[in-house]
């Protein structure tokens, strides 16, 4: 197997962890009373926080030379980007289905799969890659 087919494979490994985080945290916070949308903002900021450390750790090569901060700070902004489309789908989904126990589920399933490519791209070719010399963000 290819090192980019391993680290999509090892992308998408975190990314069903992430999904646990996201989907646990969005039931929690819905029983805290936050709802299907507050609540999904929540659970994803979690979701995000955990993914970075484990992609950065396992799928992807950290790069000492970066700032740690900067490093998270891109992540962030490239999942928001993924999250968008991520946010999206599942706003579509729930509020298409008949409200039950299941459809944040099928919510969080639905949008984690469409903004997956955008995130493994943003991710791969963006946050982690080696560093250039560019004093971008």
């Amino acid at each position: 197997m290819t090192e980019p087919f391993l680290q999509f494979l090892r992308f998408g490994i975190v990314g069903i962890i992430g999904f646990t985080v996201d989907l646990g945290s969005l039931l929690i916070a819905m029983r805290l009373g936050q709802g299907y949308f507050i609540g999904r903002m929540i659970s994803f900021a979690l979701a995000v926080s955990s993914t970075w450390y484990l992609n950065r750790r396992f799928t992807f090569e950290a790069n000492p030379e970066r700032p740690i901060g900067r490093e998270q700070l891109r992540y962030l902004l490239a999942m928001s980007s993924g999250g968008i489309v991520n946010y999206g789908v599942y706003c579509l989904v729930v509020s298409a289905l008949t409200e039950r126990d299941y459809v944040a589920a099928i919510g969080v399933a639905s949008g984690s799969i469409s903004g997956l490519a955008i995130n493994f791209a943003l991710a791969k070719w963006w946050v982690f890659r080696p560093t250039c010399g560019r004093g971008t963000l």
